[in-house]
């Protein structure tokens, strides 16, 4: 199954295997930012422009609950890895944590200076990288909300961050047009990707951490061979 958001305010729910349409998730009253399975893909979490997340139940469509909490536009949400929590990046500059059977906010972790566009759980759900418009990457240990790292370097909005499978590399996709990659525990910078013409607005590593895909606002999607 295909999760999909939309600036009409809905979800979408599509069969992978074949493109069909199964159902529309409405109740959003703004366009939806981002929307992430969890673990066990039944459940599903949508952030949106009327500054909520929302829970749906992935099979029924069924609407569960609401979290408010975020001042601004909701840009990322994600399941951590166990599924237990729920954490999201907002225009308020500002990410929350979230547990996911009750909703209750658990804790905010502050320090960027400009919205923050994106969000994930590290593969063994020890760490939370957030990306943001004041050209930083950050670490976070979410037990505690306490700030590990800065990775700077970017020049203009860093629009995606996401972890390699063995949770040793960073990779961010920045407006800048470029991409980077970074060595998670030092923060050591590794490289730079460059040939995308326009802004980089996702990246993320394949299932094996040997490719990078990366997608742009110039139109185009590069795959990339990624050696250690």
């Amino acid at each position: 199954m295909i999760a999909s958001g939309s600036e009409d305010h809905t979800i979408r729910l599509w069969n992978a295997h074949d493109g069909t349409h199964i159902r529309t998730l409405s109740g959003h009253t703004d366009g939806v930012r981002s929307v992430s399975f969890s673990p066990e893909g039944n459940t599903i979490v949508s952030g949106s422009g009327d500054t909520t997340l929302r829970l749906w139940d992935a099979e029924t469509g069924d609407y569960i609950r609401t979290l408010s909490g975020h001042a601004k536009d909701v840009d990322s949400v994600s399941f951590s890895p166990d599924g237990k929590t729920v954490v999201s990046g907002s225009g308020d500059e500002t990410i929350r944590l979230w547990d996911a059977d009750t909703g209750l906010h658990i804790r905010t972790l502050s320090g960027h200076t400009n919205w923050v566009e994106s969000v994930v759980f590290s593969p063994d759900g020890h760490i939370i990288a957030s990306a943001s418009d004041d050209k930083t990457i950050r670490l976070w240990h979410p037990n505690t909300g306490t700030h590990l790292l800065t990775f700077s370097g970017h020049t203009n909005w860093v629009k995606s961050v996401s972890f390699s499978p063995d949770g040793n590399t960073v990779v961010s996709g920045s407006r800048e047009g470029t991409i980077r990659l970074w060595q998670t525990h030092s923060g050591e910078y590794i490289r730079t990707l460059s040939g995308h013409p326009g802004g980089v607005q996702s990246v993320t590593f394949s299932p094996d951490g040997k490719s990078i895909v990366s997608g742009s606002i110039d139109g185009t999607v590069f795959l990339w061979e990624h050696r250690e």
